[in-house]
């Protein structure tokens, strides 16, 4: 929840090195925070934010051997492809 208050960033993997370094979050439970329980805080749970039949299928894979490390290891971009609504639209 980016705003100028309480939290002025836009850098979700920072966020989530925080929840789990700081908050004592499991990084599953982070994973979730930031998909399926964001779509749902928009009201769009209904199509965004989990891979389900029938939903939109945006997608993220990243170029870690773990997704923990997306965590732990925060600072660098590990975006490897982007998928929207099926489709590939960034490829590093």
């Amino acid at each position: 929840d980016c705003n100028p208050g309480t939290c002025p960033t836009e850098n979700l993997p920072l966020i989530g090195s925080m929840a789990c370094t700081q908050m004592r979050m499991l990084p599953a439970e982070v994973v979730t925070a930031l998909t399926l329980n964001a779509a749902a805080a928009l009201g769009r749970a209904d199509r965004l934010g989990s891979l389900e039949v029938g939903k939109q299928a945006d997608l993220v894979l990243f170029d870690v051997p773990d997704y923990r490390q997306l965590f732990y290891h925060f600072g660098v971009n590990h975006v490897w492809r982007v998928i929207k609504r099926g489709r590939v639209v960034r490829a590093l």
